[in-house]
């Protein structure tokens, strides 16, 4: 990313700046093994797999050592495995971590004058030349690749091996062959990933870095300026992405990763004179951007594991150090940005293990320091690093609403509780509305479990409502609505906060030695209400009562059983955390509500089941009162009872009673002859307006003409009126995943009937060779999705005012269908049945749909309706694509079974 004057003027500038050099000195230690051992550059194509880099007996991610490709060490219970599915997970990783290499050798060469370094970084270059070729760009998972599975690790990757080819062609190091064979593959990638493009997304940020990083590489200003100045470009990410609280709109863990991906496709912009910084505005949402998870950090330095979040991710961490100092370095100094960086190079708490993941893996196979410093950065670091500021200033963290997320944070000295607001994105969100944290004395008593593995069935359970600390309304978060910030306010010592979805508001308010939560449902009509609450620690019953079993549904969830209550009064729980030799109480007052104790998946990081609890109860009103104890055993202010009337609620201690009293007009406080209000009304939010516009609603239509005898249903259109053709052989009906439709080799025609009890179907598929799944074949083991939308076959979809029924189609060896609902619990009084034969063409599917709902509907009756026929390819594991009748075009990737009821086509009874 550096010219020949900017890395002469770096070279000169290093002796004199004492973090330079020593940063330096770190890159040498990180390369000289590999100058004198090459490394290895995997021969294979990455593999995502439900088995691949975990340990069979544990689950847990085994060690990624880049001296290792056939030995793999789980960390747990240090035992090694190998195998091809371990191998093809290794190769994820050494692609991007050999790519960095390349960047590293070819600095050194260009600051430091090392020949060896210059020739291993050309050799490399060289290799991958040829390699990228030879690796097919076929069964990805999201995005079309050669070396990876999905565009976005091939844009990450780009990125390292296009800086090292830039840098080495800076130097005068580059030979002629290794320049044409980074053209190659500049040529091809910018083909892969400018074809698919995901709009405003966390990938598309590395994609604009990658397009950016490709056009500096051909001094193609056309396509800088597309990469740039585009709305999926640099600049649309970094004024839409980022919002006006700085937070990308994903997520914390997606604002790290875009914010690199943007910072290094503004890095290459700025080679072809493209500075977003020039713009004051512009410079400001970049701060902004910068500090936002500075806001909202937890008193640990990791950040919460909101929506799609990891679990306890430290903030300290080089890879994140890195864009602060960058971005310092480019803002030319800032006091804030210098707080922050001192804060976290002097975090008191443990160093995690150092995280490696798809664009950090420099630490890899090192030992991690006791407490990582300037001189533990990147290679992008040593080129962009300002001098260290004279004095850092100290970081004082605030409470802070941060309206773009919708999050509370409410912070007193160590302590940290939020409330979190917002709408539903859906993607990469949770259902998390009305969510309450709690980090206190130094333990996340009560956290947002953030996400599980991508591949791992378990998934589903932190995706779920009822594992968050959030109110369900009959079975939906926040009975789902959008939820927002009505009133943010604080008065030292306290500070309030209410959040609201619909009739359902929750209100928090924390106080010197605890926190107030109250939750309330104001219906006209009845609704069953849950509020799970997963407190970290042994649960212990401090109130008089027992425990009975009872019932509670659903398939994460066991053990349930419900407390009752020997006396009346609020329940008490001790919460013990014996790691921290901490103990808080809780105290429930919700007479209208059961109290039960279940066991679900725990954390993330430690999966095993563990005990939760829940309130639930019935009603078209509730109002259930929490109280949260941080007092330590013996203080006066340890709580002795919990009173409610009205709007007021009392909490009595042995130093006095304080009173709370909510009002329309906000809160407040009277403690002894002392009294304070909160207020900080906040008015509704403006409709929301999607990021992405909804897509219209086609108007296709298919009709099913009346028959009186039923078809054979024999895999020949024997008995079927032919009249009404449904023609799917149209590039805007397929959905590929790597090539573009050939309709000479993919089509498909059908046609509907019906007799006034069920819905005849027939599928003439025009395909030369015949790809099936056998039914007994050993799972694949790749994701969550099901593994029999890997074959040739069809989906069938019809919706009317009752609901939607689906159906998977695939043809089994005997003639038979095996035929599958889709998405549809429980009986719902449909069935399918049918045969299929091969044709000169394909194969014919035909099938009869018996729907008790049809009977009651006459000539006319429209019908939400759509046919979907996939394709598989010999040579292949997942499937090529699919042709949609509705016409839906784009990509394949992510889609399973799943479609999206939406653009459902039109189905006329004729």
């Amino acid at each position: 990313m550096l010219t020949s004057e900017e890395l002469d003027a770096l070279r000169a500038a290093i002796p004199a700046d004492a973090d330079l050099t020593r940063l330096l000195q770190t890159l040498r230690a990180r390369s000289q093994p590999w100058l004198e051992s090459p490394p290895v550059v995997p021969q294979v194509k990455a593999l995502l797999s439900t088995d691949g880099g975990v340990c069979p007996d544990d689950g847990t991610t085994l060690q990624f050592d880049p001296r290792s490709p056939e030995r793999h060490r789980c960390p747990r219970c240090g035992r090694v495995f190998s195998g091809d599915r371990h191998h093809r997970n290794w190769a994820r990783a050494q692609h991007l971590w050999v790519a960095e290499r390349i960047a590293d050798f070819a600095l050194l060469a260009g600051v430091a004058e090392a020949d060896r370094a210059g020739a291993s970084a050309g050799e490399l270059l060289e290799i991958y030349g040829e390699l990228y070729f030879r690796l097919p760009n076929r069964d990805n998972v999201l995005g079309p690749s050669h070396l990876f599975f999905s565009t976005y690790l091939e844009s990450v990757w780009l990125n390292s091996y296009l800086a090292g080819a830039f840098l080495l062609r800076a130097s005068g190091q580059l030979s002629e062959a290794q320049g044409a064979a980074v053209d190659r593959v500049a040529e091809a990638a910018a083909e892969v990933i400018g074809d698919f493009n995901e709009g405003l997304s966390n990938r598309q940020t590395w994609h604009a870095a990658a397009l950016t990083a490709i056009a500096v590489w051909f001094d193609d200003l056309e396509l800088a300026r597309t990469a740039v100045e585009a709305r999926t470009g640099l600049l649309g990410h970094l004024a839409d992405g980022f919002g006006a609280d700085g937070l990308w709109w994903e997520g914390e863990n997606y604002h790290l990763f875009a914010l690199r991906g943007l910072m290094q496709g503004m890095h290459w912009a700025r080679v072809m004179g493209f500075d977003l910084l020039d713009d004051a505005e512009l410079r400001r949402h970049f701060h902004a951007a910068l500090l936002g998870p500075s806001r909202s950090a937890l008193p640990d330095f990791t950040y919460p594991a909101r929506r799609d979040s990891r679990y306890g991710v430290s903030l300290a961490q080089p890879a994140s150090l890195e864009l602060w100092e960058i971005g310092r370095a480019w803002l030319g100094g800032d006091a804030e940005l210098d707080a922050w960086l001192g804060a976290l190079y002097g975090d008191p708490h443990p160093l995690p293990p150092a995280e490696h993941y798809d664009a950090w893996l420099h630490d890899a196979g090192r030992p991690a320091p006791p407490r990582y410093s300037r001189s533990d950065l990147s290679w992008w670091a040593l080129t962009a690093m300002a001098p260290a500021p004279a004095a850092v200033p100290e970081w004082q963290p605030q409470s802070a609403l941060l309206t773009g997320q919708g999050l509370v944070v409410l912070r007193r000295a160590a302590r940290y509780a939020s409330l979190e607001c917002g709408r539903e994105i859906g993607g990469h969100g949770h259902p998390d509305r009305l969510h309450l944290t709690l980090h206190a004395g130094g333990v996340h008593w009560l956290p947002d479990q953030g996400t599980g593995s991508y591949v791992q069935p378990t998934l589903a359970w932190y995706r779920s409502a009822v594992a968050h600390n959030a109110p369900l309304v009959d079975g939906l978060n926040a009975g789902g609505e959008d939820a927002w910030c009505e009133a943010f306010a604080e008065s030292d010592p306290w500070a309030w906060t209410r959040g609201r979805a619909g009739p359902l508001r929750r209100c928090l308010v924390a106080g010197p030695t605890h926190c107030l939560d109250v939750l309330e449902l104001d219906g006209s009509e009845q609704h069953a209400t849950v509020l799970p609450w997963h407190f970290q620690g042994g649960l212990e019953l401090e109130s008089p009562g027992h425990w009975e079993p009872a019932g509670f549904a659903h398939p994460f969830v066991s053990q349930v059983e419900r407390l009752v209550p020997s006396a009346p009064g609020p329940i008490v729980v001790v919460l013990e955390h014996p790691g921290q030799g901490q103990s808080i109480r809780a105290l429930f007052l919700a007479p209208d509500a059961e109290l039960l104790r279940a066991v679900a998946p725990g954390l993330p990081v430690d999966p095993e089941p563990r005990p939760f609890l829940l309130l639930r109860g019935t009603g078209a009103r509730i109002r259930w009162i929490t109280v949260l104890d941080l007092a330590p055993v013996g203080s006066p202010d340890r709580v002795q009872g919990v009173e409610s009337q009205g709007e007021t609620v009392d909490i009595v201690t042995a130093a006095g009673a304080t009173r709370f009293s909510f009002s329309p007009a906000g809160l407040r406080i009277v403690r002894g002859n002392q009294a304070i209000t909160l207020a900080g009304l906040r008015p509704a939010p403006a409709q929301h307006q999607p990021i992405f516009a909804e897509r219209t609603v086609n108007e296709v239509i298919a009709r099913a003409p009346r028959i009186t005898a039923a078809p054979a249903l024999d895999g020949t259109l024997h008995g079927f009126d032919l009249s009404e053709p449904l023609h799917l052989d149209s590039e805007h009906q397929y959905r590929r995943s790597e090539e573009p439709y050939d309709p000479e080799t993919f089509s498909a025609c059908a046609w509907l009937n019906w007799d006034g009890e069920s819905l005849y179907l027939a599928v003439a598929v025009s395909k030369p060779e015949l790809c099936f799944r056998d039914q007994d074949a050993a799972s694949l083991r790749f994701d969550n999705e099901p593994e029999d939308i890997n074959s040739d076959g069809i989906q069938l979809y019809l919706r009317d005012t009752e609901g939607e029924v689906g159906w998977l189609l695939n043809p089994a060896g005997d003639g038979s269908l095996l035929a599958r609902r889709i998405g549809t619990d429980g009986d719902t009084g449909d069935s399918l049945s049918g045969r299929w034969a091969r044709s000169e063409e394909g194969y014919l599917i035909t099938a009869r749909l018996e729907l008790p709902r049809l009977r009651h509907l006459g000539p006319g009756a429209l019908l939400g309706f759509d046919l979907l026929v996939n394709e598989m390819q010999p040579g292949r594991v997942r499937r090529a694509g699919q042709l949609v009748w509705s016409g839906a075009g784009g990509w394949i990737y992510l889609r399973g079974d799943r479609h999206d009821p939406a653009p459902l086509g039109t189905l006329e009874l004729s």
